[in-house]
């Protein structure tokens, strides 16, 4: 699947346009956990699924109240996509895009956007602030479960994407919610290397 631009400048763009060292660790680590899902299902094209991952939320600091409307400017301009452009607007879909997600890529941007959110703030709830404390209490699937149903928790994550993300990919919240877990797991070392790296550059 053709990209159409670099990481290097995809780095440059992201920081063109966000400030804010959240919105910056948010978008490397959709990245992360793109790139793990893309390892276990399409490792043809692990970089394709890292890049819509990095940048899909690219104008949201600049524009929040026009979120996606800007993006296939930004992005056609610096070289990007159209496969790009769409799996990216897709991630929107019924909030503030009408592109519909249709690969499984798509469909899997769409459902760990919001959760990783979600999953990132119970890990701060942690003395360690750390997503490996899987084995501890406070880190199991059984209490992020409670706090997904506990509205008042990370109230800018919404459960209603998160579970028609799990069914456009017709797997049951739990599954989501564990391969979402550990693949934060997994990459976290590399998203606090390239936060460290980006926010001081």
């Amino acid at each position: 699947m053709k990209i159409g631009i670099s990481r290097e400048d995809a780095l440059k763009l992201l920081k063109e346009y966000n400030k804010e060292e959240f919105h910056i660790r948010h978008a490397l680590t959709l990245e992360s956990v793109m790139g793990y899902f893309a390892e276990e299902y399409d490792k043809d094209n692990v970089d394709f699924w890292k890049m819509a991952g990095l940048l899909h939320d690219v104008d949201y600091e600049r524009y929040p109240e026009e979120h996606l409307k800007n993006t296939p400017a930004i992005l056609s301009g610096a070289g990007g996509s159209e496969e790009l452009i769409h799996a990216i607007m897709s991630h929107g879909s019924g909030i503030c895009s009408d592109v519909e997600p249709e690969l499984f890529m798509e469909k899997i941007l769409f459902a760990a956007d919001e959760l990783t959110g979600l999953i990132y703030a119970a890990s701060l709830m942690r003395p360690s602030k750390s997503t490996k404390d899987m084995n501890l209490k406070s880190m199991n699937l059984k209490s992020i479960k409670k706090k997904f149903k506990d509205k008042k928790f990370a109230e800018g994550c919404s459960r209603d994407v998160i579970k028609s993300g799990a069914e456009k990919l017709d797997w049951e919240l739990d599954d989501l919610i564990e391969k979402t877990l550990l693949a934060m797991q997994d990459r976290e070392d590399l998203i606090e290397e390239g936060l460290k790296k980006e926010v001081t550059c």
